[in-house]
C-alpha cells in the first residue's frame, strides 16, 4: 500500500510589499492606487494591477483595521421586499467600487433591536463608515452611532442633526405635486393612504408625506382624509381590501409608496374596479414593477439610484474628515401613467 503523500505546505500570503517589488514601485504607489487616490497616473495603476492580478494579491481587512482604515462601508437596508431599494443600492455600489471601496451589507427587517445589532458589528468590524437606508432608529441613537463612525442617512429627515448626514427625497413636495396632479384630473374626493403612526418616527418618509399631502388639500380648500394601516399588522391586506370596497372610500388615492400601491391596484382590478374611472391611484417610489404595462402605476420617482450615490459621495468626504453635516434634498417628480 503506498504511503501518502505529505500535505504541501500553505503558500505564503502575498503581501502589498510583494506586490510593489514585482511593479517595481513603492509600497506607499500600490496603497495610492488600492485607495483609487487622487494624482495616480493610468501607467502606474495598470503596472499595479498587473501586479495585484499575477501575484493574486487580497488585502488584509484586519490589518487595514489596526492601521485605522479598511475601505469597507457598511451598508443596512431597512428590508429587501422593498423594490425601490435595490436601486438605492445600485447608486452605492457603483460609487464605492469607483472609490475602491468594498460593501458590508445587513437588512434590518424594520426591527431596530435587529439594526442595532447589525450596527454594532459593523463598527466593531472596524467598516470605515455606514450608510443607513430608511432604517427604524431615532434620531438620539442615530447621533451616538454617529459619534462613533462616519455616518450617512437615507429616508430619514432630520436637518437639525449635527454628526449624521442625510439623504432624502423632497417627501413633502412630492406629495404635493401628486395631489395637484390628481386636482388637475379633476378629482375632488381624494385621500392618502399611509401607516401607522409610530412614536418617535415623524422623521420618516411617510409621515412627511402626509404633511405634503394635508398642506396641498388644505391649499384646495378640502379635507385631508388619511387612511393609516400598520404595516407589521397581520390583517394588514385584508384591511386594505376592506377599505375599497367601503361604500365612502375616496374616488382618488395618493399612497405614500409603490408598497402599497401595487396590491391596491390589484386588488381593485380583481374586485372589478376601473382604474382610473372608479379608483384613481398615484403611488410613491417609482419601483420597477409600477412601470411594468400590467399595472402601469403612476408613481412619484424619488431617484434612487442618485440617492445612493449622493449619498455614498457624501459619506467618503466625511470618512476623508469632513465634520460639519450635510442634509440634501433630492427634487422628486411625478411618472404620470395609466392609473390616474
Amino acid at each position: 500500500m503506498d504511503e501518502p503523500r505529505p500535505l504541501a505546505p500553505p503558500a505564503a500570503r502575498v503581501t502589498i510589499r510583494n506586490v510593489a517589488e514585482d511593479a517595481g514601485v513603492s509600497v506607499a504607489a500600490v496603497s495610492k492606487v488600492m485607495r483609487n487616490a487622487y494624482g495616480v497616473s493610468d501607467a502606474l495603476r495598470q503596472k499595479v494591477l498587473e501586479s495585484i492580478d499575477r501575484l493574486g494579491y487580497r488585502p488584509s481587512v484586519a490589518a487595514r483595521g489596526m492601521r485605522g482604515q479598511t475601505y469597507t462601508l457598511g451598508v443596512l437596508l431597512v428590508e429587501i421586499a422593498n423594490p425601490f431599494l435595490p436601486t438605492i443600492y445600485e447608486g452605492i455600489a457603483s460609487t464605492a467600487e469607483a472609490a475602491g471601496y468594498k460593501l458590508l451589507m445587513g437588512v434590518g427587517a424594520a426591527k431596530m433591536p435587529l439594526e442595532t445589532r447589525l450596527i454594532e458589528q459593523m463598527i466593531d468590524n472596524h467598516m470605515d463608515g455606514l450608510l443607513l437606508i430608511a432604517a427604524q432608529i431615532s434620531g438620539r441613537t442615530l447621533e451616538r452611532y454617529a459619534q462613533q463612525i462616519p455616518t450617512v442617512v437615507v429616508g430619514h429627515h432630520e436637518p437639525t442633526a449635527a454628526s449624521f448626514d442625510t439623504i432624502n427625497s423632497n417627501d413633502i413636495e412630492g406629495a404635493k405635486i401628486a395631489v395637484r396632479a390628481l386636482l388637475a384630473k379633476g378629482h375632488r374626493d381624494i385621500g392618502m393612504i399611509s401607516l401607522g403612526p409610530i412614536a418617535g418616527h415623524e422623521a420618516d418618509v411617510a409621515p412627511q408625506r402626509e404633511i405634503g399631502f394635508t398642506q396641498a388639500m388644505a391649499a384646495a380648500g378640502l379635507p385631508a382624509r388619511i387612511f393609516r394601516f400598520d404595516n407589521l399588522d397581520k390583517a394588514r391586506l385584508g384591511k386594505l381590501e376592506a377599505f375599497l370596497k367601503s361604500p365612502d372610500r375616496p374616488r382618488a388615492l395618493f399612497v405614500w409608496s409603490d408598497l402599497d400601491g401595487i396590491p391596491l391596484l390589484n386588488m381593485a382590478r380583481v374586485m372589478g374596479l376601473r382604474v382610473p374611472e372608479d379608483l384613481a391611484l398615484i403611488g410613491y417610489d417609482n419601483s420597477p414593477v409600477a412601470a411594468l404595462p400590467l399595472i402601469d402605476l403612476a408613481s412619484m420617482d424619488q431617484e434612487g439610484r442618485l440617492m445612493g450615490r449622493m449619498a455614498t459621495e457624501a459619506l467618503l468626504s466625511r470618512i476623508a474628515g469632513r465634520k460639519v453635516a450635510e442634509h440634501m434634498l433630492i427634487e422628486p417628480h411625478l411618472v404620470a401613467r395609466g392609473s390616474f
